[in-house]
This record gives structure tokens, sequence and C-alpha cells, in this order.
């Protein structure tokens, strides 16, 4: 009964939590409007989620969170030191291909959003068949690093929390 109306639990505290923070105000009228979102919107797209993805360990992802706005902030300030003072001839921006261990479509997604999230990276493409990732960097003069990077700081967790 309780599955009818929250089909996706996590997903509605998300979008309630999401619209608070949009709002930036606590009223009745918006914790209110909250709930209905969080419950209206996971009931209208559920046919589209047939499948809906299983996280192994939920509470990783709070972890997961925290280390991605780490990184966003730190490589904020990279980026802005590289742009300020860094001439352009002494960049070495590079193509890294990452091979992927992860094969939900959810975790790769994920991935490839963190990936583009982070300043001075973007994921640019998937290849074919889903095991491998293009990541553009800005500054990279050790591409391997980059790449061990990202399996290392995003994949292993992620592995983690989707089953």
């Amino acid at each position: 009964m309780i599955s009818r109306f929250l089909p996706h639990p996590l997903l509605s505290l998300t979008l309630a939590i999401a619209w608070m923070l949009l709002v930036n105000h606590i009223t009745v009228n918006s914790i209110v409007f909250a709930v209905i979102l969080g419950v209206v919107i996971p009931v209208i797209t559920r046919p589209y989620w047939p499948d809906m993805p299983r996280l192994r360990h939920p509470f990783r992802v709070v972890e997961y969170i925290f280390v991605v706005l780490y990184d966003i902030v730190k490589a904020n300030v990279e980026v802005a030191l590289i742009v300020l003072f860094k001439p352009n001839h002494a960049l070495r921006p590079a193509w890294i291909t990452v091979p992927l261990d992860v094969r939900s479509p959810e975790a790769i997604t994920t991935l490839a959003g963190t990936i583009t999230l982070t300043p001075g990276t973007v994921s640019c493409d998937l290849s074919a068949n889903g095991r491998a990732i293009l990541v553009h960097a800005l500054h990279a003069p050790d591409p391997a690093a980059v790449r061990d990077s990202i399996k290392q700081r995003y994949e292993r967790r992620l592995k983690e929390i989707f089953a």
C-alpha cells in the first residue's frame, strides 16, 4: 500500500529537500508543496522506472556527496588559479579514456555528471558498449593520474552504492 504512494522514497525525499533549498524559506506552504512534489512526481514517473535502481549502501550516498562537493570547491580554486596566473601555452589539456567497472546505467550517469560538475573536466562520450568514458581535462600534465583519481574517488564509491 505504501509503495503505491511512495514508489521511490529516496527520490521523494530528494525532491522535497531540493524544493525547500530552492524556495529558501521554511513556511507551512513551502513544506506542503515540497511534500506534494515529493509524492506526485514519483507516482507520475513510476511507469518510466520499470527497473528501479537498487542502492546497496544508501548511506554511502551522503559520503559521496561530500566528496563531490569538496572536489568541486577544490577544482574551482585550481581552475581560477590556472585562468588567472598560468599562461595559455603552459596548459596541458588532455583527452582521457576512463575504463569503467560499473555497469548500472544510473551509476554511469552519476559518474558522467560528477565529472562534468567538477570544474576543469567534462565527460564527453560513452563508448558504444558502455565500458569506457571519454573525459576532457583542462590541465592534465599526467593523464594517468587524472584517470586513476576518477576511478578511485568516484567510481569506487559508486560501485559500493549501486548494487
